[in-house]
């Protein structure tokens, strides 16, 4: 009987053994396959923007890549909470993933409480689209250079104006950044819109601003505005005369805003291997980057361990403007 007993109990081991490796093959067939049927890819913001443009370009670079369409789906509203959440609390099979980026990392540092936890409740994928920021003045202005711009500040303390958008946007805190970084005492301006700072500029009501690409080209276009430089840390693609702040002299200063993928916490290793090797395909696409550049905006790709090291330094680096400026914690 004791023999019989061990006998059933091997029995019943194997079986065990071979229902898990049967369950776990099963699994990894089903993680083989992705995608099998379309992607969702939650967009912050409003159609028609530059971000979501680029994330379309990008859907429709994965979608052919992938063999399975990337259906865009446009959730703006409460700076990027709305459409966080949305993903945070998306099924982890890799089939919903949510647009994240720079304005996530501010909204981590600006916000006292945020329904998710932008650094345990998604996986990062690989970044995407980045965008430098220009710092502009009207033409005729007496200010061509930063170095210009920093010894008007210095001769006049307080007097000169910088525009940017509303508190705490990038634009914003770039400058504010740029304030700390060169020592200057300025006064920045915010305005509601893209469009009512770019009248304040052509105005001469402040004397630069802080603004993308995509925002002022026209103005640059019809030379109504001027450069004075960029702030990323090499010449941007599409204005490659255009100095850098930091070969202007400030080594220190560095502001890129950028955008990329994410998926819930807890999705499977291979399907996020998947997302991130077919953006690694996709990427130095020429009809891509020549579309993103357009736009001001240059398309990479990267690890996902490195796209969370960026999201990180970000979330420190914006709560440190934030905290030094005073502006006060939302709710």
């Amino acid at each position: 009987m004791r023999a019989l007993g061990r006998i059933v109990a091997a029995i019943a081991a194997a079986l065990s053994v071979a229902t898990i490796a049967t369950l776990a093959a099963t699994a990894g067939r089903a993680q083989s396959h992705y995608p099998d049927h379309p992607v969702v890819l939650i967009v912050p913001y409003g159609p028609g923007g530059v971000a979501d443009v680029g994330m379309r370009l990008l859907g429709d670079k994965l979608s052919t890549r992938l063999a399975q369409q990337f259906v865009i789906e446009n959730r703006p509203g409460a700076a990027g909470i709305v459409a966080a959440k949305a993903g945070a609390d998306a099924a982890p099979d890799g089939y919903t993933v949510l647009m994240t980026g720079n304005n996530t990392a501010i909204a981590s540092a600006l916000f006292k409480s945020l329904p998710y936890n932008v650094l345990t409740d998604f996986a990062s994928v690989s970044t995407a689209s980045f965008f430098d920021l220009l710092i502009v003045t009207r033409s005729g202005s007496p200010l061509h250079t930063v170095g210009d711009l920093i010894k008007a500040a210095q001769a006049n303390p307080g007097k000169l104006n910088i525009g940017t958008i509303v508190p705490g946007s990038t634009q914003n805190l770039a400058a504010l950044l740029f304030n700390s970084t060169t020592g200057i005492k300025v006064t920045v301006v915010t305005f509601r819109t893209s469009p009512d700072m770019a009248n304040a500029v052509l105005r001469g009501d402040v004397d630069v601003a802080f603004e993308f690409y995509a925002a002022v080209h026209g103005f640059l276009e019809s030379e109504k505005m001027t450069v004075l430089a960029s702030t990323g840390t090499k010449r941007t693609a599409y204005l490659p005369n255009v100095p850098t702040v930091i070969e202007s002299g400030i080594k220190d200063y560095d502001v890129a805003s950028w955008n990329g993928l994410s998926v819930p916490a807890k999705t499977p290793k291979p399907v996020i291997d998947t997302l991130n090797a077919a953006m690694k395909a996709v990427m130095p696409d020429p009809d891509i980057q020549a579309k993103a550049q357009a736009m001001g905006m240059e398309m990479r790709w990267s690890t996902p361990e490195d796209m969370t090291a960026r999201l990180k330094a970000d979330i420190a680096k914006w709560g440190a403007v934030i905290d030094k400026a005073g502006i006060p914690k939302r709710e």
